[in-house]
């Protein structure tokens, strides 16, 4: 007995010493990560963010929809959030980015992290913590576990964002294949898809489903047309950037699985939502979310997967000091 608790106690220094050099990617995150180093650190993060969801109730789908775009492209290394510079176009101001918002919420988050545990809380960790809480406000309890221990990458490229994020016109294919890149599931897909459930869309990046499907002034026939009848109130033209539309009708400041029965009605905002429709195996998955407590349970797993992606820990990247300039 004595001789198998030396080897297990061996075998946990060596797994901790492999995390310390930075070799454990992605497991290596963990429960309560700042226990020792910053106790108040998540709920700071907590505080902070229901100060700024009380006063703007639209946060939610923002901070989700951030850490979805940072996780994407570099891994969830709190890249989107860092500036561009005289000779790089950082990922923010790549096109699919430019309607991101939420970045002073995270920057005032960080300032009050560094001035409570200066260089201790790293701003990707910030950004997974903040999406949790922001979505978690409505219920006043936290919606799913957020493991930390993230550092940040020092490395943002615009064109890097152009292609690795999943786009609104994709069909099925295109889509499994974007999220199998991160070594994510169809399963994964169709659940995150259901932070749809918040937020609104840009009208440019659905109204060709209205005016000019196929390139002939048609409509897309799998759109609900009294659904198309009303978006063409509101999105007059190809061209219009600046209408935007609530993805789920009635109901886009409540988080809650009426996606998925909008879904079933046709009335998928893009054609990356229609598209979930169009293959046996993403269509169940749609059908078993319409019960609510299968789909928050779920997106929390899936969240916590895709909060997983490429992360650095370790000695890998740094511990920015703020979160939209690389340390010095």
């Amino acid at each position: 007995i004595k001789n198998r608790m030396k080897m297990r106690a061996f075998l946990v220094a060596c797994l901790a010493l492999f995390c310390i050099l930075g070799v454990c990617q992605g497991g290596n995150l963990r429960k309560k990560f700042y226990k020792l180093t910053c106790s108040q650190a998540e709920d700071i993060v907590r505080t902070k963010v229901q100060e700024h969801v009380s006063a703007r109730p639209e946060l939610p789908a923002k901070l989700i929809r951030l850490h979805f775009h940072d996780c994407f492209v570099r891994g969830c290394d709190g890249s989107v959030l860092l500036d561009s510079t005289a000779s790089n176009t950082a990922e923010k101001d790549s096109i699919p980015n430019l309607s991101l918002s939420g970045f002073d919420v995270i920057d005032d988050i960080k300032a009050a992290l560094e001035e409570k545990c200066p260089g201790t809380v790293s701003c990707a960790d910030i950004l997974a913590l903040a999406a949790r809480d922001a979505v978690s406000v409505q219920f006043n309890k936290p919606m799913w576990e957020v493991l930390t221990g993230r550092r940040d990458g020092r490395v943002s490229i615009s064109g890097e964002a152009l292609a690795n994020l999943p786009a609104p016109f994709f069909n099925i294919t295109q889509l499994r294949q974007s999220f199998e890149s991160k070594k994510l599931t169809v399963h994964d897909l169709v659940v995150l898809s259901g932070a749809h459930t918040i937020g609104v869309g840009h009208c440019n990046l659905f109204s060709n489903r209205l005016f000019n499907f196929t390139g002939k002034g048609d409509q897309d026939p799998s759109l609900n047309p009294t659904y198309a009848t009303l978006l063409k109130t509101k999105c007059q033209s190809l061209s219009d950037t600046t209408t935007t539309v609530e993805m789920d009708p009635d109901s886009s400041s409540t988080f809650d699985n009426d996606y998925y029965s909008i879904l079933l009605q046709n009335k998928g905002l893009f054609q990356s939502d229609a598209a979930l429709l169009t293959a046996k195996v993403s269509r169940n998955i749609v059908n078993e979310l319409t019960k609510q407590d299968k789909f928050f349970t779920e997106f929390g797993q899936s969240m916590k997967r895709m909060g997983a992606i490429e992360v650095l820990t370790g000695s890998d990247g740094e511990i920015r000091t703020k979160c939209s300039v690389v340390n010095s």
